[in-house]
């Protein structure tokens, strides 16, 4: 009989081939023993038992988030993540079993495209992330930190002279490769006022003017950090609050998912129909790694995905809120 300590286990053997049959087990796992995605189910007088296909798993909406404690079994949350909202919006809560999980899976996303992080420095321009507690961001950047073992590594507020001494430090005084990883307004904000020349650096953008800018297209964003910077490419991130996995592009406009989490695109007006590749609609996102909260996640996102699984983030979903995490529009 299947509990998280089996679904820990099996984690990251997860593949192409197998990745249907977890999920599916997954599925039914959390549908008997999570409180929460049990009633929804049974709201929408679905059986659980007469699920056998992942595309016929109904997606928990991410509002719930907001609202109810997410949990699969019964555990005291080790600590608790908490989204950053605009003002009057309620934030969304994701109570965490076990934080060093969390931080080692991030790792794992990280270095599935990337290499390990003892190979860079880390430098982390996230002013708003470090203005609220409870950030699923500011713990995993903190991780990637301390596990560069860089004595330049470090998070910076306000910083942006410091900032780019620090940087002109570590590249005389080390071989690893510079990573810069900033909320999109940050980055911004250093590009066009300073001008710095970060050619030999790898720029990571997390998204999110969180109200300090106007909202730009991420093409905008990236022409226009790429000219600040003088780099040939702008690298993002695409992780949230309710989600433990992270997706990263390869420096071009597509997000690719390491083995444990998976895409598929809704129907707008019917969010119980998928849609083939190439047609854009709402995301829903299969995250493996949440095993003690649900894996099947109906975001408020909007976005296209492509044959070879690669997809793109097209901004928010008109009527929903505008969260803090929110990526560019376009």
């Amino acid at each position: 009989m299947d509990n998280y300590k089996s679904f820990n286990s099996i984690l990251y053997t997860v593949n192409e081939a197998n990745f249907d049959e977890i999920a599916l087990r997954l599925f039914h796992y959390q549908a008997k023993n999570n409180p929460v995605y049990s009633a929804y189910l049974a709201n929408l007088n679905i059986d659980p038992l007469s699920i056998n296909k992942v595309e016929d798993v109904p997606f928990l909406p991410i509002s719930f988030f907001k609202t109810q404690l997410i949990q699969t079994e019964i555990w005291n949350p080790q600590t608790t993540f908490l989204s950053s909202a605009t003002t009057g919006i309620k934030s969304s809560t994701h109570a965490v079993l076990n934080l060093t999980f969390y931080k080692d899976h991030a790792r794992r996303c990280f270095e599935h495209f990337f290499g390990s992080v003892s190979d860079y420095h880390f430098f982390a321009l996230l002013p708003s992330y470090l203005e609220r507690s409870n950030s699923s961001l500011v713990v995993m950047m903190d991780y990637f930190i301390k596990k560069s073992k860089s004595p330049y590594s470090g998070f910076y507020l306000n910083e942006q002279e410091k900032l780019l001494a620090d940087v002109k430090r570590a590249r005389k005084s080390s071989s690893k490769r510079i990573i810069v990883w900033g909320v999109s307004f940050a980055l911004l904000d250093l590009a066009e006022k300073l001008k710095p020349d970060l050619s030999d650096c790898l720029i990571i953008e997390t998204g999110g003017m969180k109200g300090r800018r106007n909202e730009i297209t991420r093409e905008e964003l990236h022409d226009a950090l790429k000219l600040g910077f003088g780099v040939p490419s702008i690298y993002s991130e695409y992780g949230m609050t309710e989600l433990f996995s992270q997706a990263y592009t390869r420096g071009g406009s597509s997000f690719s998912s390491p083995p444990w989490m998976k895409l598929f695109i809704r129907e707008i007006a019917d969010p119980f129909v998928l849609l083939p590749a190439g047609k854009a609609g709402g995301i829903n996102v299969i995250d493996l790694a949440n095993i003690h909260s649900i894996a099947y996640i109906e975001t408020e996102d909007a976005g296209l995905q492509y044959d070879d699984g690669t997809f793109e983030v097209q901004g928010r979903l008109d009527n929903s809120d505008m969260r803090g995490c929110n990526l560019m529009l376009g």
